[in-house]
């Protein structure tokens, strides 16, 4: 039988995804070019904001009217956070949350064998451990994530996430480290690390996530170690000293925002503020030669005065961010948020994004045109249409060659000649 898998969501998401598929794999399924060609269509679901769940129930509702004979499984955050919800599953065969991954396969041959709807979402214990998972490849040539966190303890009251998954676990080093092996063994150049609330790896094992890098650095065969989006917890000094020391670390910070305002901070209950946040980045560009900071940043939240939203753009120019993700602030179900007075006119929090995006834009370009001028090394990744080579450096700028000697998978050093507004332009060194 033939299965494919729709991943909607974060890098996490796509990791849990190719645990499944080399679960389904390595039992005899294959993978199969579409979800029109498919005998089971299983779709890893997103529920970060309410626009996420009508995504899922758009794929399932089109997959069952396109191929209504396929067995569609659905798995991930939405089920796990809406369990109760039942009309949310309608039209799938199996729904499983996210405690029941490695059961993929027992579950569909129950189904195969009864073909009755089979809804299994186990409750997230509070001293559950790290589900185990790893993967073997990825779905892109030169670089694989690795999940080593699960999990969050803040509840933002906006996010409705720690209900989906449950509270901080973290990958054991040895697990990390022999994944990791296995995954250079097979081409992989860089490993990006990922979680839900990835600084708060190894809280509970007395370890940090300059620990999982280091693990990572000293294995023969990985040239790169990257992290995905972290918060600002727990990114004290010290840390960043460690992960300064290592030279196969890449200096690319996604450092969560949120608002750059202490007002709406408090009220999303992150933990921390802007002086806190502003300290964290001036260490980064103090350690580390050529870093680049990106981030995401809502407006619109519940209570935000025009002060409020003119301070928080005021910070984002202040730090001046490589590039960042602005979003309206949506209402979610679940969340404390969604329950407090003073929600804003969705004509305006549009309006304040886009005051936002042009400023963060503007900061995006000084940024590109900073980076004229360097020599930087490039990880070459894929053709694009006009013949370019294209890549990234270890501060995750993209990169474009044009070059005939160049493959994917190639480490090079690029002078870089010319910027443009989201990637810069350069010649390879001989």
């Amino acid at each position: 039988m033939k299965f494919y898998i729709i991943t909607l969501g974060c890098k996490v998401n796509q990791y849990e995804s190719e645990v499944m598929s080399e679960l389904l794999t390595s039992s005899g399924y294959q993978k199969a070019v579409d979800y029109t060609d498919s005998d089971i269509c299983i779709i890893n679901s997103c529920t970060v904001t309410s626009t996420g769940d009508a995504k899922n129930r758009k794929y399932i509702n089109r997959v069952r009217r396109e191929n209504p004979d396929c067995i569609i499984v659905l798995c991930g955050c939405m089920p796990q956070a809406f369990a109760d919800q039942t009309e949310l599953f309608s039209g799938c065969d199996i729904v499983m949350g996210n405690t029941a991954r490695r059961e993929i396969v027992p579950l569909i041959e129950e189904y195969l064998m009864n073909r009755e709807p089979i809804i299994r979402i186990g409750e997230h214990k509070k001293d559950e451990a790290f589900e185990p998972m790893k993967i073997s490849a990825f779905n892109e040539r030169t670089r694989a994530c690795i999940k080593i966190q699960d999990g969050c303890n803040r509840f933002c009251t906006y996010c409705i996430i720690p209900y989906a998954r449950g509270r901080v676990r973290s990958k054991p080093l040895d697990i990390l480290r022999e994944e990791a092996r296995e995954l250079a063994k097979n081409g992989f150049k860089e490993v990006v690390l990922v979680g839900i609330n990835l600084s708060a790896y190894g809280q509970e094992l007395n370890l940090g996530i300059d620990d999982a890098v280091h693990a990572v650095c000293e294995l023969d065969g990985i040239e790169r170690v990257r992290l995905g989006s972290i918060e600002p917890e727990r990114m004290t000094e010290d840390i960043l000293c460690r992960l300064a020391n290592e030279t196969k670390f890449c200096p690319h910070f996604h450092l969560s925002l949120q608002a750059g305002c202490d007002n709406t901070l408090k009220r999303m209950h992150r933990h921390y503020d802007t002086a806190e946040y502003a300290r964290i980045v001036g260490d980064i560009r103090r350690l580390f030669d050529n870093p680049s900071i990106t981030t995401d940043v809502m407006v619109g939240f519940v209570g935000e005065t025009e002060e409020d939203f003119n301070s928080s753009v005021a910070f984002c120019d202040q730090i001046g961010f490589a590039k960042t993700h602005v979003f309206p602030y949506s209402r979610r179900k679940g969340t404390l948020a969604d329950k407090l007075d003073g929600h804003i006119d969705e004509k305006i929090k549009h309006e304040r994004a886009d005051i936002m995006i042009a400023h963060t834009l503007e900061e995006q370009k000084r940024f590109m045109q900073s980076q004229v001028g360097l020599t930087e090394s490039v990880l070459f990744e894929s053709k694009t249409k006009d013949g370019s080579m294209e890549g990234y450096t270890k501060n995750y700028t993209k990169i474009k060659v044009q070059d005939d000697s160049v493959r994917s998978g190639d480490l090079a050093d690029v002078y870089i000649t010319e910027a443009h507004d989201d990637y810069c332009v350069g010649e390879v060194v001989r």
